[in-house]
């Protein structure tokens, strides 16, 4: 069945249910034992939704109600035999397929010209600060979490998570050096790119920082009436 795989929450969901027959809260409560929602984006309105989307697809379904005390009644679900063959085949995908993820800090990156080199310098700072407390937070959880006793195996995505931020963590800082020193490739173009487009002028051609035909034909862009003089 062709299905838009795009909501991580409605994999949860159907791994949840690969483990045993739930309702909804228990779905909540399990990935909040396991902090799951550290991962996976969670709150009830959406749940709802998921759970209804993924009936309709014929992937999980109804199977009773429970009642427990004076609690409203809740449904329980069991997943289908449709919805194991999703959960092996989207997870398979999943893990063994790197995907083209567009991150907020890549698409402001791609634009940082447009800021000053030392505005962009003192941004980064400031992230390398937020990045530190960050993982000083998550070094905290691990070990409140680790005092659970859950496994490696249901906290594994923490150590990628950790990762990934150690790893940016480090090449943030080596980008601030960089630019502080002035060892950054491409930082007079940079600022010449910088001044022509506050004043409201053409942005540079790459011949003004020596880039191009230009610079293989020994050339500064000097030719270019409209280059500036660097």
């Amino acid at each position: 069945m062709a299905r838009r795989r795009g909501n991580p929450l409605a994999l949860a969901v159907l791994a949840l249910l690969f483990e045993r027959p739930m309702h909804p809260y228990e779905m909540a409560s399990t990935m909040r034992a396991r902090r799951k929602e550290e991962s996976i984006k969670l709150n009830y309105g959406s749940l709802y939704s998921v759970v209804d989307g993924l009936t309709k697809h014929g992937l999980i379904e109804a199977v009773g109600v429970l009642r427990e005390g004076r609690r409203p009644e809740r449904t329980v679900y069991e997943l289908t035999e449709p919805g194991r063959l999703e959960l092996f085949d989207w997870l398979s995908e999943l893990v063994s397929t790197p995907a083209r993820e567009y991150t907020s800090f890549e698409a402001g990156l791609s634009l940082l010209p447009v800021l000053l080199p030392e505005e962009a310098v003192r941004l980064l700072e400031e992230r390398v600060l937020r990045l530190e407390q960050q993982l000083h937070m998550d070094e905290a959880l691990w070990e409140v979490t680790a005092k659970q006793g859950l496994p490696r195996l249901l906290l594994i995505e923490w150590e990628y998570k950790r990762m990934l931020r150690r790893a940016e963590l480090d090449w943030v800082r080596g980008l601030v050096d960089e630019l502080r020193e002035g060892a950054f490739e491409g930082l007079d173009y940079w600022r010449i790119w910088h001044e022509r487009c506050s004043a409201g002028l053409e942005p540079p051609g790459l011949e003004a920082a020596g880039y191009g035909a230009a610079n293989s034909a020994g050339s500064t862009g000097g030719d270019d009436p409209e280059a500036p003089a660097t």
